[in-house]
């Protein structure tokens, strides 16, 4: 058995069906670990949407910032007329609530004690250790598969509250968790993000520093797994990875198998 970390594939289809074949996928014995984003831009995310679910039982997702937008607008359009070409061939189709409820099944952060790995969208702020980025991801999970599912995805969008505080409650603490764990790159030493940032290292305003670079990070131990950050691009390190290789901007699609640390990757157009 095998088990791939793959990067952000953002609605690339034939990408990520090549990738497939180059690893010689099989659902039966491998295991395809996502870091979020299906999703949005490619052209075809209703047939990644399919293969993935196809094979659900040997793939996880880590649900990133175009998964929860899908989301959210499948809430704002259930007879469809969505302004996003993507989203509308997933809101008519036929299987349409069957992909969304499994969509909304995947959790945002997923810990594996077999590879020691912590794996989630976008980064984590130095004030949470590994018990409270998962507290924290699982928090968000269970509004989306509650009754209060409507709700959250409406009001998740802005960047307030910046700073996290334990006792922050209610809507302004689930909107800074999404934001933390699927949108951040850049933080200051409070772990206020820099959510308009999205450059690579060097392009932040000078009090921030890519969320993974601070000296008290309480998850300095942990490796972490990550997208969303295409211009940061593939970096394999000690203590984290970064999968996001840009494919849908014309770079490549990775998957890295945690078993050997080989990488293998596909040419996008």
């Amino acid at each position: 058995m095998s088990t791939y970390l793959i990067g952000d594939i953002q609605g690339c289809y034939d990408p990520l069906q090549q990738l497939l074949d180059q690893i010689s996928f099989d659902p039966a014995k491998d295991r395809l670990w996502s870091c979020g984003d299906l999703v949005n831009r490619g052209g075809y995310s209703l047939q990644v949407l399919r293969l993935l679910k196809s094979i659900e039982s040997s793939v996880s997702v880590c649900l990133g910032n175009h998964d929860l937008h899908l989301l959210a607008n499948n809430q704002r359009h259930p007879d469809g007329g969505c302004r996003n070409p993507e989203f509308e061939a997933v809101f008519t189709a036929p299987d349409r609530e069957e992909i969304m409820n499994w969509l909304c099944s995947q959790p945002l952060v997923s810990w594996s004690d077999e590879h020691q790995l912590l794996r989630l969208h976008a980064g984590v702020i130095p004030q949470w250790d590994l018990h409270a980025v998962l507290s924290a991801g699982q928090e968000v999970s269970d509004v989306l598969q509650s009754d209060k599912r409507g709700e959250f995805l409406r009001r998740m969008y802005g960047n307030s509250p910046k700073k996290w505080r334990e006792d922050r409650t209610g809507w302004g603490r689930l909107r800074l968790i999404t934001n933390i764990l699927t949108r951040l790159r850049f933080c200051d030493e409070e772990g206020r993000g820099a959510y308009r940032v999205s450059g690579p290292p060097g392009s932040q305003p000078k009090k921030y520093k890519p969320w993974y670079k601070h000296k008290h990070r309480q998850t300095r131990d942990i490796r972490i797994a990550f997208g969303h950050w295409a211009a940061l691009g593939l970096r394999i390190k000690k203590r984290y990875i970064a999968m996001d290789s840009g494919c849908v901007w014309g770079g490549k699609l990775t998957a890295y198998r945690l078993e050997d640390q080989a990488v293998f990757q596909t040419q996008c157009k």
